[in-house]
């Protein structure tokens, strides 16, 4: 019987985990499973790492080669690097395969075509490296694969390929920066039958985002997996819990293209027909099957497991095609209480810039740095955070230096994802996924605050995130003493999105919540579009999600008032909950298209906005909660007040001292036709964003007109002064909850001249805004009683 550890080749079926340093990782882990379990795996055999070992030797690559990697002066120097490794691998690839490793590779080629029964097989060969996959020290992905080869004499070329990938440059820097010499790595060439995927995947027993080991993560995409590694397509994401077998989270992406095979070799990129692109790529059925299979492979390795699958086009079977430990929970010592609960950041409304899939756990603050293209990296410097479409292994030396990182594209299972888990930096991805590219809205020297516990991106440097301190006092209380704020005519309100941060915020004081965002109970809690639950037959989950999301925020504050504006989303924020495609337009310009009051009458909507007035009538009725008030958003025409609010009194909900309807004042005609508006609503909420955008005409999305972008820009502040004559002439009030208020203290004492009954702030300006309003109100006071009275811009300047 032929030894093996001289064996050139050997088979699966004859391999174990503990062949590591026989013939690497992966392939010492396919024949893991091959050999011990029944666990489905196409067959194949693996070059060993002798035979490896016995090529650089015989053909004197290897003293070419450490003279070649000791000429690198600086590692970090791309050009250098690059340089250096191409010589390497052009090394290996001129020098000639000794003929009895040549022949014995085509042999086990042909062996494998008669145990399968086909003639000249299309295998796939993937490196596996005697270093790579080990609990220490990940490898993965730092060598080349080779999909759909046939022929024995390809076979052959294939596997020496393989060991010249051990030397590009991003294989060679990794191993650099991990310590190891070269000369101590060796690797295996992996020739697997080849799945014909109808689509692949990636999976973890435990979530790499987290560490939570109760569950099992499954991404998967169209076609051949490479493109879930490579991040060029964002994956369909699926979330198992392990004890009771059913999936608990599934996020559908657009997947509009795949890497598939070619019927006489290689492979080939191919657009995906629309119908199929927003489909899932496996069915629940086979992630329950997919989630059994990841469940027996830990057991059976004793560890967390990353694996990889694809599902055959032709017989719909899902075969494993590679399982390795996980290397970065498997080493952390967590904390069982506290695994599946992630403290959410300890954030008031700063601005999120961008969301996404929260893939390498942390938080960091740094200068952005977008790179569109690896040939610039050498332009990323030390502590800057990194903003790409998506990383390969040719980013890692810019990845080494990055604070954070953020991509457009990928999964939990992606380039970036896998790398800085290991790398311990904190890591965002397919952030175009969630609505928003990150390339689209962060520029190079932006300064950000990556939360990557919860996927999101803050504008500046957030430091109730970045360096938790001591929280400051709450309600009112200041190094122990209690802090006075006078009584004032103006009220001081607050706006809230997040429900869970109500009772934290309940002990500022606030006069109220001047608007409370119906859109982030949408995102956060329902995540599905109101008329595909319709249709689904599960109209019931947006009535009671809602409520019990508006409730938090209202028992939180009563008795003071709470005014929820309904969902103000565009199309393209709709489209992005689940089942939305089926219902939404795609708008060029959605800022001004079907959004707010419009929908609400639409018989293409109306369904889904009565589920709103029921939310609200089970909070106020069934709950008993009176302090709740509605405000409609982006009301364009008189007889559009007139049709949603006659809809409201269809649905028992009727104007009456305890029950207030505003309406928000962001659109010219608002202002223009207030005398009109008036008899539908009790007062009204300015918007100062839109209203800015729609009075000076600059889109406030756009970044090229954003200097010209001011709410305190003179047409606005006469638009202001206008709307609270002619509403207080009937009766009505008049507040604010734009940002302007929050950020400019002179336009707050401009409100307050004009007598404005209340502006709404962001949580952290309660308290400056009250010593503000009553320093102002206390000069208005001043003024009059020396004979100089308030700027009025309404009798002369309108």
């Amino acid at each position: 019987m032929e030894n093996r550890n001289t064996a050139h080749v050997l088979w699966f079926d004859d391999l174990h985990r503990s062949d590591v340093e026989l013939v690497g990782g992966k392939s010492s882990s396919l024949g893991e499973l091959t050999s011990s379990t029944n666990i489905p795996v196409p067959y194949g055999f693996a070059t060993t790492a002798h035979a490896y070992r016995y090529f650089m030797d015989t053909t004197g690559a290897n003293d070419k080669i450490k003279e070649l990697l000791d000429s690198i002066q600086d590692y970090e120097d791309s050009d250098e690097l690059h340089q250096v490794c191409t010589k390497i691998r052009k090394t290996i690839t001129d020098a000639k395969m000794p003929a009895d490793l040549a022949e014995n590779i085509k042999q086990a080629y042909s062996e494998l075509a008669d145990k399968v029964g086909q003639e000249n097989p299309f295998v796939a060969i993937r490196s596996s490296a005697t270093a790579e996959d080990l609990p220490d020290a990940s490898f993965a992905g730092q060598q080349d694969s080779y999909l759909n080869i046939r022929g024995g004499d390809d076979v052959v070329q294939k596997v020496k390929e393989c060991y010249a990938s051990l030397f590009t440059e991003r294989a060679t820097y990794y191993r650099h920066k991990q310590g190891f010499p070269h000369e101590k790595v060796a690797l295996s060439a992996t020739v697997q039958m080849m799945v014909f995927s109808k689509a692949s995947g990636i999976m973890f027993s435990v979530n790499v985002g987290t560490g939570d080991d109760t569950k099992v993560i499954i991404d998967s995409i169209w076609g051949l997996g490479e493109y879930i590694v490579q991040g060029t397509v964002t994956p369909d994401d699926f979330v198992v819990d392990k004890a009771s077998m059913k999936i608990v989270s599934k996020d559908i992406n657009k997947k509009d293209i795949e890497l598939t095979r070619l019927p006489d070799g290689g492979v080939v990129e191919r657009d995906i027909p629309a119908e199929q692109a927003s489909q899932p790529s496996i069915t629940d059925e086979q992630v329950i099957e997919l989630a059994g299979y990841a469940k027996e492979i830990e057991q059976h390795y004793g560890c967390y497991m990353d694996m990889e699958f694809a599902l055959d086009q032709n017989t719909n079977k899902l075969w494993l095609v590679q399982a390795r430990p996980e290397t970065v929970w498997s080493q952390k010592n967590k904390d069982k209480s506290a695994k599946t609960d992630d403290v959410k950041a300890n954030v008031t409304d700063a601005e999120v810039v961008v969301r996404g899939l929260a893939a390498s756990p942390g938080v960091a603050s740094g200068k952005v740095h977008v790179i569109a293209d690896p040939k610039n990296i050498d332009e990323f410097k030390e502590g800057e955070v990194l903003v790409t479409t998506m990383t390969s292994p040719d980013w890692v030396p810019a990845m080494k230096k990055a604070k954070a990182i953020i991509t457009n594209n990928g999964g939990m299972t992606c380039h970036a994802a896998i790398v800085s888990r290991e790398m311990q930096i904190p890591c965002i991805v397919g952030t175009t996924s969630r609505g928003v590219a990150a390339m689209d809205v962060l520029h190079t020297g932006d300064t950000v605050t990556v939360d990557a516990k919860n996927g999101i991106v803050y504008a500046g440097e957030i430091q109730a995130i970045i360096a938790p301190a001591k929280e400051a006092p709450q309600s009112g209380e200041i190094a122990g003493n209690a802090e006075y704020f006078a009584p004032t005519a103006t009220q001081v309100m607050m706006n809230l999105g997040d429900p869970s941060l109500a009772d934290k915020y309940s002990k500022l004081p606030a006069d109220g919540i001047g608007l409370m965002r119906e859109e982030f109970i949408w995102t956060s809690y329902i995540h599905e579009h109101p008329l595909y639950l319709i249709d689904q037959g599960h109209p019931e989950k947006v009535i009671n999600m809602l409520a019990e999301g508006i409730s938090q925020v209202v028992w939180a504050m009563a008795p003071r008032p709470v005014v929820l504006r309904f969902s103000d989303f565009k199309s393209s924020e709709y489209r992005n909950l689940k089942g939305g495609d089926q219902y939404e337009p795609h708008e060029s310009a959605d800022l001004l298209g079907w959004r707010g009051a419009s929908r609400y009458y639409d018989p293409k909507y109306i369904e889904a906005f009565k589920l709103e007035l029921e939310a609200v009538k089970k909070v106020r009725n069934e709950f008993g909660l009176k302090n709740l008030n509605v405000m409609i958003p982006f009301i364009r025409t008189v007889p559009e007040a007139q049709k949603v609010t006659n809809i409201m009194a269809e649905a028992g909900l009727v104007r009456s001292a305890d029950f207030k309807v505003y309406m928000m004042a962001e659109i010219p005609s608002n202002i223009i036709l207030a005398d009109q508006f008036n008899q539908f609503i009790d007062g009204y909420s300015i918007g100062s964003n839109d209203l800015t955008m729609l009075l000076l005409g600059c889109d406030r999305n756009n970044d090229t007109v954003a200097e010209l972008f001011d709410e305190r820009n003179l047409a606005v502040k006469r638009a202001i002064a206008h709307l609270i004559k002619v509403a207080h002439r009937d009766g009505k009030t008049v507040s604010i909850c734009g940002q302007t208020p929050s950020e400019y203290p002179d336009f707050t004492n401009f409100l307050v001249q004009q007598g404005i009954d209340y502006v709404s702030v962001n949580p952290d300006m309660v308290k400056a805004t009250k010593h503000n309003v009553a320093h102002f109100e206390q000069r208005i006071i001043l003024d009059n009683a020396t004979g100089h009275g308030r700027q009025d811009l309404t009798e002369y300047d309108w």
